[in-house]
């Protein structure tokens, strides 16, 4: 199977929410309730979701495409950080958010997750950022683990709501040249 980087286009936005139904709940803590994670879902990573961030300037994603199936996707915002707990830890400006990072189960272990980081700072950098950020659960150690081997540091905590729960995140940083 061969596979390519590349930015996703509006024809991916079904393709994009079917991933992310498939994706998001391995993110979740152990304790998260499907009627959590179905909302969350259908709250931020539905088809029409998807068009939205894909019609955004500030907004790019980046998708592994496997012989015409996606197999994992970042999405970069390159806007200031909203949340004041994230725009406080912040030390890398300008700085764009990697707000998703998601590879598939049957892509784990492969390398994709690695090639798709790559590629997301590549992108940032390109579009003139000097730092990447990302919230993760505090409770996801295989992420931090990734995250950590990739470069990021914690740098701060933030809250982040799952459906009708809040959860806690580590919020991490790294420069996008090294």
């Amino acid at each position: 199977m061969t596979h390519v980087i590349r930015r996703a286009t509006a024809d991916d936005a079904g393709r994009l929410a079917r991933l992310a139904a498939v994706t998001f709940p391995l993110a979740c803590p152990p304790g998260s309730t499907a009627a959590d994670i179905a909302a969350h879902l259908a709250a931020t990573l539905s088809e029409d979701h998807f068009r939205a961030y894909l019609a955004d300037p500030e907004i790019t994603i980046l998708v592994i495409d496997a012989d015409g199936e996606l197999r994992g996707y970042s999405l970069l915002a390159a806007r200031p950080a909203r949340d004041p707990d994230v725009a406080g830890a912040l030390s890398i400006m300008p700085s764009t958010e990697l707000s998703k990072c998601y590879v598939h189960p049957d892509h784990h272990g492969l390398g994709a997750a690695a090639e798709l980081m790559h590629a997301s700072v590549v992108e940032a950098a390109g579009a003139g950022a000097r730092g990447l950020w990302l919230g993760v659960n505090e409770l996801n150690a295989r992420a931090i683990r990734f995250y950590e081997k990739s470069g990021f540091r914690k740098v701060g905590t933030k809250s982040f709501k799952l459906g009708s729960t809040v959860e806690h995140d580590f919020v991490m940083e790294r420069p996008v040249t090294q």
